[in-house]
């Protein structure tokens, strides 16, 4: 099996729609740590990335991930759109003109996405932000494919990480972005950028099944 370019559409379709069943969660989070507006704004940021997806149906991976980044930096407010903005920008620059993807190539590109997004937003392992979440999925990814798992498996595998990386963010102290202004008392909560991370993959793993 490979990741094509409708399967690509799927999982931005099914995020989309994960983050519209989870917008008042994702904002509860943030309610706590934050500015109370990461559910409503990666909700109307993917609620605009839905509304152009029919009209990429025809285009190659590249250009739909680059397309969905552009969309989020003009759409997202907050911290949020920059962030994700960029992760799927550097997506759709590893993928450029790709018509299908195969484990390799979406471990290269997701840590492309990951660096770009670290690159960003100055935020490193353990600052309590969604690198917690996609820093072990890029390291997860990197050994699926070099036990040269399934697309399944090595999603599996990078999802469970992600899901441990946001856990691992309710004790820590926040390093950076708006919760790091509430010093200890930003300790005990999870944060909300690593619960949408965690989402992003979780979603890609339900869409990218295994015949």
């Amino acid at each position: 099996m490979t990741i094509s370019r409708d399967n690509v559409l799927a999982w931005i379709r099914n995020y989309a729609q994960v983050l519209a069943d989870n917008r008042e969660y994702l904002t509860a989070l943030d309610a706590a740590i934050g500015d109370a507006d990461h559910g409503a704004n990666m909700h109307r940021g993917f609620q605009a990335v839905a509304a152009k997806l029919p009209d990429l149906a025809d285009k190659d991976i590249g250009t739909i991930f680059k397309t969905v980044g552009m969309t989020l930096v003009s759409t997202v407010g907050g911290a949020g759109g920059p962030l994700y903005g960029t992760f799927f920008l550097q997506t759709g620059m590893a993928t450029a003109g790709k018509m299908d993807m195969n484990l390799a190539d979406w471990g290269t590109a997701f840590n492309a996405a990951t660096q770009g997004v670290i690159m960003r937003g100055k935020a490193e392992l353990n600052d309590k932000t969604m690198v917690d979440a996609l820093l072990p999925a890029v390291q997860a990814l990197k050994e699926a494919v070099e036990q040269n798992l399934s697309i399944q498996e090595g999603m599996n595998k990078a999802a469970d990480a992600a899901e441990q990386g946001m856990k691992a963010t309710i004790p820590l102290v926040a390093r950076k972005g708006r919760a790091s202004y509430l010093g200890e008392r930003s300790a005990d909560h999870q944060d909300p950028g690593a619960t949408s991370s965690f989402f992003l993959l979780d979603s890609a793993r339900k869409t990218w099944v295994d015949p």
